[in-house]
């Protein structure tokens, strides 16, 4: 944000940013009809902005005009049922069995294989004529 912040109640009430990105809004807050809604400060509101606030604001801006909220709100119930199965047995979340990452890679592997074929099953995944056909 390079120029002024602006009041969120009287827009034509602007502090500039400090060198530090802080913008403190003080004496204007005194009277503010919305003060007990945007502040419980008793020297006013105190707006800090992150360091890349700019890239921020762009990637908000991003996200919402290409769309990809409907896609993130699609997939991601998807993504972590799939992540919650494999961190957890019956509601408790699973401890690494083995000392080391090899053995315990291999125990992920297993275990990931196992729930993909478990899903697989529950969707109708059969063994017919020597193969294995989806259902439909």
């Amino acid at each position: 944000m390079s120029g002024p912040a602006r009041s969120p109640a009287r827009p034509g009430h602007t502090v500039a940013l400090s060198r530090t990105r802080i913008a403190t809004f003080g004496a204007l807050c005194r009277d503010c009809p919305l003060r007990s809604s945007c502040t419980t400060c008793k020297t006013g509101r105190k707006l800090v902005l992150h360091p890349r606030d700019d890239l921020l604001r762009a990637a908000r801006r991003d996200w919402a005009a290409t769309g990809l909220r409907k896609d993130y709100t699609a997939w991601r119930p998807n993504v972590e049922r799939a992540v919650a199965q494999v961190a957890t047995f019956r509601g408790r979340r699973l401890k690494l069995r083995y000392r080391g990452v090899t053995k315990n890679h291999a125990w992920l592997k297993r275990r990931t294989a196992a729930l993909n074929l478990r899903n697989l099953i529950s969707k109708g995944l059969t063994r017919r004529d020597g193969a294995w056909v989806l259902a439909t």
